[in-house]
């Protein structure tokens, strides 16, 4: 079984060591960088984490900036690392970007415990790729942000961008509307008609031919799951 991958995102040397053998001793495959320049560089090149643990006091990009762009890409669950215990800033990580919180100084067991609870709430079953491959016709780069359609890249919008994610994420199991709203607007108020539209131009541009939909179904009544198309489009575009 792969490890989960976790992104350190941390200037600071000693702390970035001491959470890469905390959880590497717990089993996981930590990889670290100092900033988040450095950070988005390694997403792109090498594909998403299945958790980024984040400091809010980086040196050229601040955390929640980072936060932001990487949650951009996709709906990659983040928990934040901070020595300021201001109930504000905290209230405001959770509200926008965060599924979790670390204060500093911290214990290793805490680190684990957060760590293995935020990631036991999201379904996260396959390691991450750079370019994660669904069949033969279609591939999904979502560092950055865009597909490949039997070799034709397409942009993603942010918005298209987290949807698939969380839906090719947990492919084969039936998301709400209100899972996927709450997911992709975490702290907006989103109505389900916005999310068709959505999902509409994205299934436009997962197939673009209506005569032959695929990937993501609609439930009626129950929500929406991505699989394997059921009529396989043509390698030809």
């Amino acid at each position: 079984m792969n490890a989960k991958k976790i992104l350190i995102v941390e200037d600071d040397s000693i702390t970035r060591r001491l959470l890469r053998d905390v959880l590497e001793a717990a089993g996981y495959d930590a990889h670290t960088v100092s900033d988040g320049p450095e950070a988005l560089d390694a997403l792109r090149r090498n594909g998403l984490p299945h958790l980024a643990i984040i400091d809010l006091g980086l040196p050229t990009m601040d955390g929640f900036t980072l936060s932001e762009k990487i949650k951009r890409m996709a709906d990659v669950p983040i928990i934040i690392l901070t020595g300021n215990s201001d109930r504000n800033t905290l209230v405001h990580g959770i509200e926008n970007y965060a599924d979790d919180y670390i204060l500093k100084p911290f214990h290793a067991p805490e680190v684990v415990a957060r760590v293995g609870r935020v990631l036991s709430r999201i379904n996260t079953p396959d390691p991450p790729a750079h370019l994660v491959e669904i069949d033969s016709y279609l591939s999904i780069d979502f560092a950055n942000s865009c597909l490949y359609r039997a070799g034709e890249r397409v942009t993603l919008t942010p918005i298209e961008s987290r949807l698939l994610h969380i839906l090719a994420r947990d492919r084969g199991r039936i998301i709400s509307p209100q899972m996927l709203i709450a997911r992709a607007w975490p702290n907006e108020e989103v109505f389900e008609e916005t999310l068709r539209v959505h999902l509409h131009r994205l299934r436009r541009k997962l197939q673009p031919d209506p005569e032959k939909p695929g990937y993501i179904y609609t439930e009626r009544g129950v929500g929406y799951v991505f699989r394997l198309a059921e009529n396989p489009p043509s390698e030809e575009v």
